[in-house]
């Protein structure tokens, strides 16, 4: 069973011999063209649209291919213990690969604000879950504390080799298609996936690999997106709690991968989140949760807004789209989304055909 470390070895100088490399088999997530939902988005014809799903992932987002690093660089150095901040995703995770590696796992959440089938997959694989009265940010600051005075390894994306790591789906992206994407949406929350998305792109041009490197298209949600106004968020809100983030730790390496790309980072509304989660359902048969969506909605605004008509017309162009994690990760999401599609009926064929008038 290899996952990310033995496929991208010669790629992640982090790891060594004496690296005992704990994984999930993670990564080889689908890359899948997304023709129904580029028509809904709006974009010119000549502008291909995939969706790099990586919901697919053995915990269902791609933190895994950070914490496939990240735990085992601790099991390298001894660690008994990790320990995270996380608003899901994160504590699934570094909880998954500690069980798998046989250590102990810790994680601190913004209590009532994440996603029970988030905390679920954590409380399941044993960690120590503790809820506090702060926010992401205040958890963050407090773990970072306490693992640099005690001896717990600290996986959070503050740990460099965790964005090693989630650098590798640009690789596979590229392994793909053949080339790099001339544009990469992705949602920015703690920043962490677009700095890593940026230095694989950045790593396989030199190697070699691509002829170019993307404009890297951030998207935050308009009450998290510090990136955007320039400030800190002190109290972040939004529906998408995978990026309700107010003081992303990677906020240096997402403005320049913003910057060198030639890209940009922009905001959207939850309106606009909730739109184009549906829509991607719909259209693609793909279930991804609510912070996903962000990059979808970016998208759409910016067809509206213009941004791409000065392609080419003579020759395709791409946009790959990052779907962070799985839409079961918040089941309650779905539900209030599409609540009214429930119709109660009698038990009697004559009933549900009534309600099946509009298909014939």
């Amino acid at each position: 069973m290899s996952g990310i470390i033995e496929r991208y070895r010669p790629l992640l100088p982090d790891v060594t011999d004496a690296t005992p490399v704990i994984t999930l088999a993670e990564g080889s997530t689908p890359l899948i063209e997304a023709p129904r939902l580029a028509r809904w988005i709006g974009v010119p014809p000549q502008l291909r649209v995939f969706l790099k799903f990586e919901g697919m992932n053995p915990t269902g987002s791609f933190k895994d291919r950070g914490m496939t690093m990240a735990v085992s660089k601790a099991v390298e150095t001894g660690a008994k213990v990790v320990m995270c901040a996380s608003t899901g995703n994160t504590s699934a995770a570094a909880s998954a690969y500690a069980a798998r590696a046989g250590i102990a796992s810790v994680v601190l959440l913004p209590r009532g604000e994440v996603a029970l089938g988030k905390l679920s997959q954590a409380l399941i694989h044993g960690a120590q879950v503790l809820a506090i009265d702060g926010n992401f940010d205040d958890a963050l600051n407090l773990v970072r504390d306490i693992c640099a005075t005690h001896p717990i390894a600290l996986v959070n994306s503050v740990n460099p080799v965790r964005i090693e790591g989630q650098k590798t789906a640009a690789f596979e992206i590229v392994d793909a298609l053949g080339d790099a994407p001339h544009f990469h949406a992705i949602p920015v929350g703690n920043a962490g996936n677009i700095t890593a998305y940026w230095r694989g792109y950045q790593e396989y041009h030199a190697a070699g690999r691509a002829t170019r490197t993307p404009k890297m298209l951030g998207f935050q949600a308009f009450g998290a997106a510090p990136l955007v106004d320039g400030s800190r968020v002190h109290e972040p809100c939004t529906i998408a709690t995978a990026i309700r983030i107010g003081n992303p730790a990677s906020w240096k390496g997402a403005i320049a991968a913003r910057d060198q790309s030639g890209g940009l980072i922009h905001k959207v509304t939850d309106e606009q989140i909730v739109a184009a989660y549906a829509a991607v359902a719909a259209n693609e048969g793909i279930f991804a949760e609510p912070a996903c969506a962000a990059p979808v909605a970016g998208l759409k605004m910016l067809a509206e807004n213009g941004y791409f008509k000065d392609l080419p017309t003579d020759e395709p162009a791409t946009v790959t789209v990052t779907l962070t994690g799985h839409g079961l990760k918040d089941p309650d999401r779905a539900i209030k989304t599409v609540a009214s599609g429930i119709v109660e009926v009698a038990a009697q064929r004559d009933a549900i055909l009534r309600q099946l008038d509009r298909f014939f």
